[in-house]
């Protein structure tokens, strides 16, 4: 298990469930692969205390259905997150690739996220799951007791709620993923305005998230700069 000192832990919890098909699936590969070589993510990265952020890759739809696409990986440089980018292209699901339901079970993916932060062997400032989904929670255990539970462990949870003018959805995901779905200091969900803006939009988050991710480092170094109460 790789340990490493990063200034944040995130694990990319992607939506594989019936409702993802191969244009979305690429879709969410290609944003995830795209950001993380982003040039602006990179720099964003390099501004923290430890300069390197830890990564991993989860696919999930129904509960026990979770496939870890790319373990823990630590990026500190464009290098390394072409690299990773590489395996998420190479390794991620194509979509339409449900011989049996598979249902959205966002629930599980939080559970799945938590584990995968639980066994992180670094230290990491800030531990966050990023939710990537098509729909709400409709398979497996209700989402509540999964975020009390992550959240409870100190992990924060983001959400990106994919666009689905294609498939006719009729409800709006923002607001339910903002209700239901993240949580812990300084969390937030968007909702790209088409599926263009899904690649930039999660390239924003991300670069949100090291940001908040920075300002912990700093406030972690100045209060080990203080000296010890009398």
């Amino acid at each position: 298990m790789l340990a490493a000192d990063v200034d944040a832990a995130i694990v990319f919890a992607v939506d594989a469930s019936a409702s993802i098909d191969r244009t979305i699936a690429r879709l969410q590969r290609e944003g995830h692969a795209r950001a993380l070589s982003e040039p602006r993510v990179i720099a964003a990265i390099a501004t923290g205390l430890n300069g390197c952020i830890a990564i991993a890759y989860l696919e999930w739809s129904s509960p026990g259905l979770a496939r870890l696409v790319l373990p823990w990986t630590v990026i500190c440089n464009r290098a390394d997150g072409v690299m990773a980018a590489q395996v998420i292209r190479r390794d991620g699901a194509g979509g339409d690739g449900c011989s049996t339901y598979c249902g959205t079970s966002i629930s599980s993916a939080i559970a799945a996220g938590s584990m995968l932060l639980d066994a992180y062997n670094g230290h990491a400032l800030t531990k966050v799951i990023d939710i990537s989904a098509s729909g709400t929670n409709n398979d497996g255990p209700p989402i509540a007791q999964s975020r009390l539970d992550a959240l409870r462990s100190g992990y924060i949870i983001n959400a990106i709620a994919i666009p689905q003018a294609k498939a006719g959805v009729a409800y709006h995901l923002l607001g339910y993923f903002i209700d239901n779905v993240i949580g812990g200091s300084g969390s937030f969900a968007l909702e790209p305005a088409t599926a263009d803006d899904y690649a930039v939009a999660l390239r924003k988050k991300l670069q949100n998230e090291i940001s908040k991710a920075t300002a912990s480092a700093s406030r972690y170094e100045i209060a080990s700069r203080r000296p010890a109460d009398r």
